[in-house]
């Protein structure tokens, strides 16, 4: 069921949590250190353990790819907040640092979308299905 691949990317996220925070107070850091990275190497590990031995059914391993490919953005996003609240103390550098940044990626999703194809639209997929 898909259900379980989310069951066990919570279970991952809650271990890398567990294993960053204590990481972070073995090197004296009073942080979390690496702890999304190394829930996302558990949930990998995992995964690759449960195929192997035919534990995982495709609902499930649909699940888990499906949570997979979602919590990257997820994470990108938490860094990123992190990062706007250490540009806004770090000064103006970071400041301009992060608009010029931001700018080019504005130019480059016009760049991409202008000149890309899209074969995905709901009439291309209604004419395929009429030809079937």
């Amino acid at each position: 069921m898909i259900i379980y691949g989310t069951a066990l990317l919570a279970f991952c996220h809650l271990m890398g949590l567990l294993l960053g925070e204590l990481l972070g107070i073995a090197i004296g850091a009073k942080t979390n250190v690496g702890g999304v990275g190394i829930a996302m190497l558990l949930l990998i590990v995992l995964k690759i353990f449960l195929q192997k031995r035919d534990l995982m059914p495709k609902e499930t391993e649909a699940g888990v790819g499906f949570w997979g490919a979602m919590y990257i953005p997820v994470v990108v996003a938490m860094a990123a907040n992190q990062n706007v609240v250490a540009a806004i103390k770090g000064g103006p550098v970071a400041i301009l640092s992060a608009i010029i940044a931001a700018a080019v990626c504005a130019v480059c999703i016009a760049v991409l979308v202008r000149t890309g194809r899209d074969n995905t639209s709901f009439e291309a997929g209604t004419e395929r299905l009429a030809d079937a």
